[in-house]
């Protein structure tokens, strides 16, 4: 399993955010981060509240990219490997091509 883990470095991160009315101001959640989240009396208020929040959590945690193995992932030719197997006239048409071949090098060969 191959594991790559590499810290950004950047001066800026970006997340995507849900924004959501309510009766009474919005609230704003880090997309796919649900205990994330912060509301305020207006659209602008609960994203700066938002934006502290996720900032205060960041300074206490870490964000990494993990890249694993897919363990699903099946080569897309692996399902013609042994497909001549019982084919009786491969071993002829391979015999074939590698003469055709032979025979085109050695007209290339020549002056």
């Amino acid at each position: 399993m191959t594991q790559s883990i590499a810290t950004p470095n950047t001066p800026k991160l970006t997340y995507s955010v849900v924004l959501k009315k309510l009766d009474e101001g919005y609230t704003a959640t880090v997309l796919g981060w649900a205990d994330c989240q912060a509301v305020g009396a207006t659209r602008e208020g609960a994203i700066d509240n938002l934006r502290q929040r996720l900032t205060e959590q960041l300074q206490q945690s870490e964000v990494i990219s993990l890249e694993i193995d897919n363990p699903n992932y099946e080569h897309p030719w692996a399902k013609f490997a042994g497909m001549f197997a019982e084919d009786h006239d491969f071993e002829a048409v391979q015999a074939d091509i590698a003469a055709y071949r032979q025979e085109i090098d050695a007209e290339a060969d020549e002056p």
